[in-house]
């Protein structure tokens, strides 16, 4: 029975340290893109909101004739003009030179 408990919180732990490298990892992308990355046009194609209250947002860009679709969640500054992401609309999309398929949202 012990063991087994000790295996539970072990695993809470690890999880805590994924969730951690995961958040880090999304960090430096984002922040290697708004560095170093190249701006083209994109397109919403949906969006949602998840019952956390977060929006979800759909695009479409292109690059060197290859179509790419992505998804984001927008942050607390882009979710007070939310109506810049409705369906249809023209977005900028910033993309990585060397990994054209890792984007954000401009």
């Amino acid at each position: 029975m012990e063991n087994r408990r000790w295996t539970w919180i072990d695993m809470g732990i690890f999880d805590l340290f994924r969730k951690k490298d995961e958040a880090a990892l999304e960090a430096q992308m984002r922040d290697r893109l708004l560095h170093k990355g190249r701006i083209t046009d994109g397109v919403v194609i949906d969006n949602e909101i998840t019952d956390e209250g977060y929006v979800i947002v759909y695009y479409t860009y292109s690059v060197q004739g290859a179509d790419f679709e992505s998804s984001e969640i927008l942050s607390a500054e882009q979710s007070r003009t939310s109506i810049k992401y409705a369906p249809g609309a023209s977005v900028g999309v910033r993309y990585d030179p060397n990994h054209h398929g890792r984007s954000i949202l401009v």
